[in-house]
């Protein structure tokens, strides 16, 4: 298991000590594998202490990995590190001049009550999504990134009264698919969004030969299902989270005064336990072997 950052990068020595192996460019070339090119579209808030969320899962499969920070031209990332945004990421036509990308991930954001249209950053979110389901084996949305996936297939989106917030039980659908096949048949999953897409919709795309369901809630609905076609996997969830995140935005939502926000679902903010890692790691490592395996031609 190895990730390959630059020697500048900040959170090199959290992964170290999670025992990821960290290696440099000049060291990945020296070893003769070419590793897998995934682009993550971060436009998460403090985007720069959101990385290592997903640096951990992705990194925990057998499989070299080269994460390609991407950023967004009509985005202004406020509450981001600027030097930080200077120095590890780039845009996307700049990230595949000299390599294509074999995967893409797709984060949330902190836009879920807004409608897509009046996200100032949705046309270029729309151009990369539409050149990534002709050009890259398969995208992944995350939480707000799953759901404008499924809105470029056209499935639209609506706003909970409550913010579905903690740890739900979900079913896991299809045990013959490549990446939930290896799933337990009912996983834990964290939740934290303020919108979705109702059970009606999705079964009717279904049927319509649209999508595929892969994973049900009884709190959250439909968490995990794709495109036809594979090139878009959609995690309304937050598998890659750490228990700790959820108090933090807990914490972030009651300092704001937010009466929709509630205690999140089967986590002590007092003591948070996470209920899901083995999830995560497992969903990842999967969707990794899934993008490596027609990569390699095997």
């Amino acid at each position: 298991m190895s990730v390959v950052l630059p020697n500048k990068y900040e959170h090199r020595g959290k992964l170290e000590q999670r025992g990821v192996l960290c290696i440099t460019e000049e060291e990945a070339s020296r070893a003769d594998i070419r590793p897998l090119r995934v682009g993550i579209l971060n436009i998460m808030p403090k985007g720069e202490t959101y990385e290592p969320f997903v640096l951990y899962p992705l990194s925990r499969s057998i499989i070299q990995i080269e994460p390609v920070w991407i950023r967004l031209r009509s985005h202004n990332y406020k509450s981001s590190d600027q030097n930080h945004l200077d120095l590890f990421y780039d845009y996307f036509e700049n990230s595949i001049v000299n390599a294509p990308l074999d995967g893409l991930l797709l984060t949330g954001a902190p836009v879920e009550e807004f409608a897509y249209e009046d996200v100032h950053y949705w046309n270029e979110i729309t151009t990369i999504l539409k050149f990534a389901q002709q050009n890259i084996t398969s995208t992944l949305g995350i939480c707000w990134g799953g759901m404008a996936l499924a809105k470029m297939l056209g499935i639209e989106k609506e706003i909970f009264k409550d913010k579905l917030f903690g740890a739900f039980e979900t079913r896991n659908l299809d045990r013959s698919h490549p990446v939930t096949g290896e799933l337990d048949d009912v996983f834990w999953c964290a939740q934290s969004r303020h919108s979705g897409i109702s059970d009606k919709i999705l079964e009717d795309e279904q049927k319509h030969g649209k999508i595929n369901l892969l994973a049900h809630s009884e709190n959250g609905g439909y968490t995990i299902f794709e495109s036809v076609d594979h090139r878009y996997l959609m995690h309304l969830g937050h598998p890659e989270y750490e228990a700790q995140r959820l108090v933090e935005e807990y914490r972030r939502d009651a300092s704001l005064g937010r009466e929709d926000v509630q205690l999140p679902a089967n986590v002590d903010i007092n003591n948070p336990i996470n209920r899901w890692r083995s999830h995560g790691l497992e969903f990842f490592n999967q969707w990794v072997r899934f993008i490596y395996e027609p990569t390699t031609g095997k």
